[in-house]
Order: structure tokens, then C-alpha cells, then sequence
């Protein structure tokens, strides 16, 4: 334990998988005397837990410790590290680009952080702990050092105490073509459902009420020991019980393995969410060949279907790149179809951009930069005309929503008003700003919806009068003031599949 308590400042970039990381990294660190600051100049700890899924998420990693070059020459005792999937990925890389760096830990690796910590600012020497690469081409390397130690959770690490991620799957053995995640996170790998079950326990004593379970591929879960296999509806079944849990989330999903038995399971449990990430990533069978996806257009359509049949109030969202090696126009063409046919309630809509290490980054980059921009704006403007056209259907429905906090509009504000502009989500995952008071957060409450945005139900507390300038506003869907996400991070496309 430091003689002296040190304070640490980390900043997380990426996906929900890297949120629950520096939650366990933070806690780590606290356990062992470290405070946690605001500031990258108050802290003599600097960390960044960082993402290589996409390039903007690593150039954003650089251009802050470019910031710090200075900042650390006047202060040589600091120690800055690079923790997570670029630490992997890039290792000697970030050396030559930011040699003040002073210790790289891989996602696999981020138990020993605190002492690497302590290492580097004892002895002066560079630090690393990273795991031993995989072979793209040989899906099956089992590489050491992918190790989980998720046990370990502080309510205070976390947005808010009532919600919480609960890791039950790390890595990915699905390849596909674009994706460095089986590369930085290593082989897939699933815990224990004793281990998973007691964690949850531990977490509903700390006052979570929303469980959501994290996985790459989080419905391939199928945990074996003793000739008995535990799927991720079984672990379902086993989770529902747990007192305190009120709701249940799960992320991200892959197509193929979308059972009915896991449907089910959503729809005979009630404190399951009706609500369903399935990223298609595109609409085109030509190029889902090309990204190694596993499936075709016409698997995801009848998966669909299927969910239609057995969860016909679940809403799905979904990944879709555009611009990927070789699409056409027809290719593209064919995913706004695929959008038009499914109604997604959002989707998370990216220009493709290659990943050193991958397949893909082994063929043309050939569809220009203003055509990959062209085509994002038009498939993100059909996604914007249907999730504001399934919005509005809400409108005169009372729904239960789990206020999550300030709404992004009042946390701009700043303001200590104990009656504001609060959000939260629908058992559909779908966001609702309502005015209320401050004391309502982490409650579940109904709420009448009056109005609608494509991002944002509108709404009041049913015994409140219409707030009639958040009707007003709704008159122009696409005003910043009337858009808002949530302080709990979205599952984020840095990592789904």
C-alpha cells in the first residue's frame, strides 16, 4: 500500500467492455490507497484505457498524451500508462509515437496494474504486461495472459450504483474480417455461472437494480462442467431470481446464435428487457462473405421473423458499416433495403476504416472517403424517418421507465435544482426526458408519453401536466434540445459485433 495516497486520473474510451475494465481497475487502485481526481494536471497517475476498433477512438488516445508531452517534462515523477486493446495491439507503436509513456497493459493483463504502477514510478522503467498474440488465420491459438478478475466491483467506480455490467463471456473466436477484438482480447471464454450468479448477488446488495450482461458475442454463452451445459437463457432463468434485480439487459448478440429457447426465455421472464442488439453490419450476402459474418441476409431476416413471432414488442438495434472493401452501390443499395425491411430502433451507422492486423486490412481500402460520408448520411436519415416514426406511436402510452439521472440537456446546465429535466429508459431500452425531482433517480416509475423525437420519448410523470415546451420542441425532432442520451454509456459500436 503507498506511504503516501497517490491520485489517479483515468480516462475511458470505447465500449462498454472497457467502462467495466476501469471500474475494476479504479477499484483496484482505491483498494490500495489511491484517490481518484478530475484532471490529468492534479493526478501524479495518468491513465488511458483505450479502443482499437476504429481509427478516431486510437487517434483520440494520441492526440491526448500529445497533450501531455509537456505536461510531463515539467513533471518527469508523473507516471502516464495505456491500458486496454492498444496497449495489445500496438505496444512499441505507442513507444515511438509518445515515449514519455511510462507502462502498457493489455486487457488481459489489468490485474497487475497497480503494481506496474508502483514498478515504474520506483525504478524509472518502462513497464509492460501483454498477452501473447493470436494468428488470425489460425482461429484456434489459445494465447496466455486473457485473464478476467471481475469480482472485484466498487458501486462508487460506477455511473450509478443501480446499474451495473456483469462480464460472463471475454474474448471472441469469430474472425471476422475487420475486427481486431479476437486479437487485443483473446480467445472467447466463459465464467462460471456459480461465479456470475454470486457476483450478481454481491452486486444487487450494492443497490443495482439493472443487471446488464456483457459478452462479445453475448448469446454465444454456453458454459460446460460436470456434462452439464449452462446457455445464456439458463443463466437467465438463474439471474431472475436474485432479489433487488429489477431489470435484466444483455449484449451485444450475434445473429447465428440467436435461439429460440434464449427468446423464450426474454419473453417468460418479466424483468428481462424487450430489447435486442443484433448488429446485421450490412445487407449485402457479397459482402457479409467478405467480412467472414457467418450468415446471410436471409438467416437474419427469418431471425427477424422469429423474434417478430415469439417478442413482438422487443425492439432491435443494430451495427451497419458502410464503405467496406469492394461495396458497390447495389451493395449498399441492399442494406438500406435490409434497414427499410426491419425497423430497427436505432442503429449505430459507421464508415469502415481498416484495422491494422485484421483480414481486411490486407485489401483495398477502394470506396472513396466522400462516398463512405455520402452513404452514412443517407442510411443514417432513412434510420432517423423510422425510429422517429416508431417514436411517435408511444405518443398517449404510460411506460415504466428506470430514471437514470440529469438528462444531457440539464447536465449541460450544470444546475443544483432539485426539480430538472431527468432521463432514463423503457423496458425497450427507448430514452425518455421528463421533469421531475432530483430524489426520483434510480427509482422505477411510469411515465405518460406526450411527444416524440427519433431519439427521445417526451414525457410527465402522469399525475403532472403536459410540459408544453418539451411538446413545442418536439416540433423539430432534430434540435439539439430535444435529443438526449443517458449518464449509463450505450452499448457501444467500439466493440460490438
Amino acid at each position: 500500500m503507498p506511504l503516501v495516497a497517490h491520485r489517479v486520473y483515468l480516462e475511458t474510451v470505447g465500449c462498454q467492455m472497457n467502462v467495466l475494465d476501469s471500474e475494476m481497475v479504479m477499484a483496484l487502485l482505491r483498494r490500495d490507497g489511491y484517490q481518484r481526481v478530475e484532471t490529468p494536471e492534479r493526478a501524479d497517475t495518468i491513465l488511458f484505457n483505450t479502443c482499437s476498433v476504429r481509427q478516431h477512438a486510437e487517434e483520440k488516445i494520441y492526440s491526448a498524451l500529445g497533450k501531455l508531452r509537456e505536461h510531463k517534462r515539467a513533471h518527469p515523477e508523473k507516471v502516464i500508462g495505456v491500458l486496454g486493446c492498444m496497449a495489445q495491439k500496438d505496444q512499441q507503436q505507442i513507444f515511438a509515437r509518445a515515449p514519455f509513456v511510462d507502462l502498457l497493459v493489455s486487457p488481459g493483463q489489468l490485474q497487475q496494474t497497480a503494481r506496474l504502477i508502483e514498478l515504474a514510478r520506483q525504478g524509472g522503467v518502462r513497464q509492460t504486461a501483454l498477452s501473447r498474440g493470436r494468428d488470425p488465420h489460425a482461429p484456434d491459438s489459445g494465447p496466455a495472459g486473457h485473464e478476467t478478475f471481475d469480482p472485484l466491483r466498487d458501486p462508487d467506480m460506477r455511473p450509478h450504483p443501480f446499474q451495473a455490467y456483469l462480464r460472463i463471456q471475454i474474448g471472441c473466436d469469430k474472425f471476422c474480417s475487420y475486427c481486431v477484438v479476437p486479437m487485443t482480447r483473446g480467445p472467447e471464454q466463459y465464467r462460471r455461472p456459480e461465479q456470475l450468479e454470486d457476483e450478481a448477488r454481491l452486486l444487487a446488495d450494492q443497490g443495482c437494480k439493472e443487471l446488464i450482461l456483457l459478452g462479445q458475442t453475448v448469446n454465444s454463452y454456453r458454459h460446460t462442467t460436470g456434462g452439464r451445459t449452462t446457455t445464456l437463457a439458463d443463466l437467465l432463468y438463474r439471474l431472475h431470481e436474485i432479489e433487488g434485480i429489477r431489470r435484466l439487459k444483455f449484449v451485444t448478440n450475434y445473429p447465428s446464435d440467436m435461439t429460440d429457447s434464449l427468446l423464450q426465455a426474454v419473453r417468460d421472464l418479466p424483468k428481462c428487457s424487450r430489447y435486442l442488439h443484433v448488429p446485421l453490419q450490412s445487407g449485402s450476402n457479397r459482402i457479409l462473405q467478405r467480412m467472414r459474418r457467418g450468415y446471410r441476409v436471409e438467416e437474419y431476416r427469418q431471425m427477424m421473423q422469429r423474434i417478430a413471432e415469439l417478442l413482438p414488442d422487443a425492439a432491435v438495434s443494430s451495427d451497419l458499416i458502410v464503405g467496406f472493401c469492394g461495396e458497390t452501390e447495389s451493395d449498399f443499395a441492399a442494406t438500406a433495403e435490409m434497414v427499410r425491411a426491419c425497423r430497427f430502433k436505432n442503429s449505430f451507422i459507421f464508415k469502415y476504416s481498416p484495422r491494422g492486423g485484421t483480414a481486411a486490412a490486407q485489401w483495398a481500402d477502394d470506396v472513396p472517403d466522400a462516398v463512405k460520408r455520402e452513404r452514412n448520411h443517407r442510411l443514417l436519415a432513412l434510420q432517423t424517418e423510422i425510429s422517429l416514426e416508431d417514436n411517435r406511436r408511444f405518443r398517449g402510452r404510460t411506460v415504466e421507465v428506470l430514471v437514470e439521472g440529469p438528462s444531457k440537456q440539464a447536465a449541460k446546465r450544470a444546475t443544483d435544482a432539485e426539480h430538472l429535466q431527468l432521463s432514463g429508459r423503457t423496458m425497450c431500452d427507448r430514452i425518455v426526458v421528463f421533469p421531475g425531482h432530483r430524489r426520483l433517480i434510480g427509482q422505477l416509475l411510469p411515465v405518460t408519453i406526450d411527444e416524440a423525437t427519433p431519439h427521445t420519448l417526451l414525457g410527465r410523470l402522469p399525475d403532472e401536466p403536459p410540459d408544453h415546451h418539451l411538446v413545442a420542441l418536439a416540433a423539430h425532432p432534430t434540435s439539439p434540445a430535444c435529443q438526449d442520451d443517458t449518464p449509463f454509456p450505450d452499448p457501444s459500436p467500439e466493440t460490438r459485433r
